[in-house]
C-alpha cells in the first residue's frame, strides 16, 4: 500500500516536471533563458561554488513574466473567447502581465494602487502599449485587489493571480527547469526568495524530495511562510513591513502552501531588512548588479548559512532587478546603520563660548557630520542638538564615547530608537 502511494506521488511529480518543461519550451517564443552565472566574488567569500540565476535579466527584470505567460496561454487554449485579462499589482506582476498581453494580442486591464510610483506605472504602460488599460484605484493593495475582482465578476474577464494559481506555479517552475539544464546537473542546494510562494512552490514541485536541498528566504517584516510552517496552515500577518515590496505578502497562498507545507523550520530563513540593504549595496558596488530588495534575499542569507554551504554547489535566485534609484539614499542609510558606520545622537550642548568647538575637536579624522540641527534654540543653559555622524570604522564610535565621557558631554544614541529616529531624522 505504501509502495502504491509512493508510485502515485512519483507519477504526479513526473507529470508536473513534464508540464514545467513544456511550459519552458513554449516560453522560448517570448524570451531566451535567463543566464545562470557563477559568481566568483561570492564563491571566494563563502568557500563554495555559488551561481546566480539572473531573473533580474528577463525582459521585465523579474521572473513574473513566466507565470503570467503560462497561465495566459492555458486560459486562451481552454476558452479562446476570453480575451480580457485582469490583474492587481503595484510592481513586477503588472509588468509581466502587460508584456504578455502585448505578445498574445489580448486586452489587459491592470489595477494599480493610486500610491504606485510613476516609474512603475510608466514601465507597465511601455510593456503593454495599446494592449492594456491601467486603472489607478485604492490607497492600499487590498482595495485595489477588491476592485480588480469586482471588475472580473462584472465583465466576465479572466483574473491572473500573482502567485496562488496552479498554472502560475507551473510557469514559475521553468526557472528550475533552466537551472538543471544550464548547470548540466542538479546543484547541491537552491535558495529561493519567498513572497506569495509561486516561485518556491514551483521549484519544490519540480525538484521533489530527491532533488537539491531547498531553502526559503523571507524578509523579517513579512515572514508569512515561517508563520504557516509553525502553525501548519497559512496565517494572515497582522503587520507587514513593505520595504521588500516584491516579497511583502501578508499571507502565503493556499495553493502555494500545499507544495511548501513539507518544509522544515531549518529550511525557512528570515533576514532583516537593514542587513538586506548591505547586500544590495555590495552587489551594486562590487559586481555592478542592480537588485531590488526581494531580488537580494537569496544572496543575503548566505551569511547565515556559511557553514552549511562550504564546498557545495549553490544556486541563488536573484528574482528581480526593478529597483527605483530614488530609493538608493534610503538603502545606503539603512546599510550604514546596520554596519554601525552611521549613528544619530541627541547632544546636550552647554550654552557657553567654545562648547561646540570642544565637541568638534573630539571627532576623529574619519568622522564626518552628516546632520546637525538645533532642536531647542531658546534654552538658557543648554542647547539640544540632533547630530548625525558617519565614519569608516564602527570602532571609532567607541573611541568617541570614551572621549565624551571624560569631558562631561551628554550624548544620547537614538539610532535604534525607531519611533524617535523616524520622527526626527
Amino acid at each position: 500500500m505504501v509502495q502504491a502511494a509512493n508510485q502515485c506521488q512519483t507519477g504526479i511529480m513526473t507529470d508536473f516536471q513534464d508540464a514545467a518543461r513544456a511550459a519552458t519550451t513554449a516560453m522560448r517564443q517570448l524570451f531566451d533563458a535567463t543566464p545562470l552565472q557563477r559568481n566568483d566574488h561570492l564563491s571566494a567569500r563563502f568557500a563554495a561554488d555559488i551561481w546566480l540565476k539572473r531573473e533580474d535579466l528577463s525582459p521585465v527584470r523579474s521572473y513574473k513574466i513566466r507565470g503570467a505567460f503560462n497561465a495566459m496561454q492555458k486560459a486562451r487554449a481552454a476558452a479562446p473567447e476570453k480575451d480580457v485579462f485582469v490583474c492587481a499589482s503595484a510592481g513586477n506582476h503588472a509588468q509581466g502581465v502587460a508584456y504578455n498581453c502585448a505578445h498574445f494580442g489580448v486586452r489587459g486591464v491592470i489595477f494599480m494602487p493610486v500610491t504606485t510610483p510613476q516609474q512603475k506605472v510608466q514601465k507597465t504602460r511601455i510593456f503593454g502599449g495599446d494592449a492594456i488599460e491601467i486603472i489607478l484605484t485604492g490607497d492600499y493593495f487590498d482595495d485595489t485587489l477588491a476592485a480588480a475582482k469586482a471588475y472580473c465578476a462584472d465583465k466576465g474577464a479572466h483574473f491572473l493571480s500573482p502567485f496562488d494559481d496552479d498554472d502560475v506555479i507551473e510557469g514559475q517552475a521553468s526557472v528550475s527547469v533552466e537551472i538543471e539544464d544550464q548547470l548540466g546537473r542538479q546543484p547541491d542546494m537552491v535558495i529561493l526568495p519567498v513572497g506569495g510562494g509561486g516561485l518556491s512552490a514551483g521549484a519544490t514541485a519540480f525538484f521533489g524530495t530527491d532533488g537539491p536541498a531547498l531553502h526559503y528566504v523571507e524578509p523579517q517584516g513579512a515572514a508569512s511562510l515561517a508563520a504557516a510552517i509553525k502553525t501548519g496552515a497559512p496565517q494572515t500577518l497582522g503587520d507587514v513591513d513593505n520595504f521588500v515590496d516584491g516579497a511583502s505578502v501578508a499571507r502565503i497562498g493556499d495553493r502555494t502552501f500545499a507544495h511548501l507545507n513539507g518544509a522544515r523550520a531549518h529550511q525557512v530563513h528570515v533576514v532583516s531588512e537593514d542587513r538586506l540593504c548591505t547586500t544590495i549595496v555590495e552587489m551594486l558596488n562590487i559586481e555592478g548588479i542592480v537588485l531590488e530588495p526581494a531580488g537580494a534575499l537569496s544572496i543575503d542569507v548566505l551569511a547565515d548559512m556559511k557553514d552549511q554551504i562550504r564546498g557545495k554547489t549553490v544556486v541563488c535566485i536573484s528574482s528581480g532587478g526593478n529597483f527605483d534609484f530614488e530609493r538608493l539614499p534610503e538603502v545606503k542609510e539603512r546599510a550604514q546603520r546596520f554596519l554601525g558606520l552611521k549613528k544619530y545622537f541627541i547632544l546636550r550642548l552647554p550654552q557657553r563660548p567654545g562648547a561646540l568647538k570642544d565637541f568638534l575637536g573630539m571627532l576623529g579624522p574619519d568622522d564626518d557630520i552628516a546632520r546637525f540641527e538645533y532642536l531647542k534654540k531658546s534654552a538658557r543653559n543648554f542647547g539640544t542638538v540632533l547630530i548625525g555622524i558617519e565614519t569608516t570604522d564602527a570602532r571609532n564610535f567607541t573611541e568617541l564615547d570614551e572621549k565624551l565621557a571624560t569631558q562631561g558631554f551628554n550624548l544620547r544614541d537614538i539610532t535604534d530608537d525607531r519611533s524617535l529616529a523616524d520622527f526626527l531624522v
